[in-house]
């Protein structure tokens, strides 16, 4: 947009913090106006205004802070739509038809989810003329935003429908904790691969190299774990704080109904291993983007 004089207006500081205000303001009085006139039709605008809050504002944050001429704002959406999607759709479709209930079922998952991601990324930026690592940072976390969106409103669906009729509050809870929880999930996830699997790339071409395979196992054990987090917490909780008529039930293969006690030790280790698992997704991003920043630095020396 041009003012009368011929130039153009600077570019609004700070658009994701609006973006993330006012979609709040909209969500909570949603909230407020179904639970005061009962109409089931604002459900859906509900489930994606609460599902897509977060996951928008930190994709607008990035592209925002990290912009460039090549990534524009139409291949941010395509990849935060079609590849949000397309992820989405592979993995439900990889895990009925490859997983089955085991001790590993959340290790496969974390395979799954992470390589139809990284496809997805592939899929929507094959032809970038120019590959930068900063680009991958911010298309992957396009896509992994995009991803756990599509996932949470899934998520916040089935937390809606019980048996005794449909739970606005257990929908408001769920989206809740996965707005709290989605900036150290997926998109953090995927933006560490974009980054490797940019920084990767040479003559317009992406290589799969064992820098990538490696960060790629990585998130995926880094997904694994979180998966994991609940039941580790429960182990230990019953480890920690059991007592022997619950150690009979487990023995027997049933499980204790924990006491008020362990309820908060159980509370208090989930979060921590959570909290854990976020440090280490975020130290992993910070340790590639230097090391990405170091070998761009060389390559222009070298030059």
């Amino acid at each position: 947009m041009t003012s009368t004089t011929g130039r153009t207006r600077p570019r609004t500081r700070r658009a994701w913090l609006q973006i993330f205000l006012v979609g709040l303001t909209l969500w909570v009085a949603s909230v407020v106006i179904t639970l005061l006139t009962a109409n089931p039709n604002l459900v859906p605008t509900l489930i994606l205004l609460g599902s897509f809050l977060v996951p928008v504002t930190f994709v607008a944050w990035a592209f925002e802070r990290w912009k460039d001429q090549h990534v524009t704002a139409e291949l941010i959406v395509t990849a935060f739509v079609l590849g949000g999607l397309l992820g989405v759709l592979g993995a439900a479709v990889l895990e009925a038809y490859i997983l089955a209930p085991s001790p590993l079922l959340f290790v496969g998952v974390g395979l799954i989810e992470e390589a139809v991601k990284l496809g997805a990324l592939v899929l929507v930026t094959r032809h970038l003329q120019r590959r930068h690592a900063r680009d991958g940072f911010v298309l992957g976390a396009a896509v992994g935003f995009g991803f756990a969106a599509f996932e949470t409103a899934g998520y916040a669906f089935n937390a809606l429908l019980t048996v005794r009729g449909l739970s606005l509050t257990g929908l408001v809870d769920t989206e809740l904790v996965r707005g709290v929880l989605t900036p150290f999930g997926h998109g953090l996830w995927t933006a560490i691969l974009g980054g490797v699997l940019f920084r990767e790339a040479r003559d317009g071409r992406f290589r799969f190299t064992v820098a990538l395979l490696g960060m790629y196992l990585w998130v995926s054990l880094l997904h694994a774990l979180w998966d994991y987090s609940h039941s580790i917490a429960l182990a230990l909780t019953f480890l920690f704080t059991g007592s022997s008529w619950q150690y009979r039930l487990l023995s027997m293969g049933y499980m204790p109904s924990p006491t008020t006690e362990q309820v908060q030790v159980f509370t208090a280790l989930s979060v921590g291993l959570l909290a854990v698992l976020s440090l280490v997704g975020v130290a992993t991003l910070r340790a590639t983007w230097r090391k990405t920043r170091r070998q761009e630095l060389n390559a222009v020396v070298l030059r």
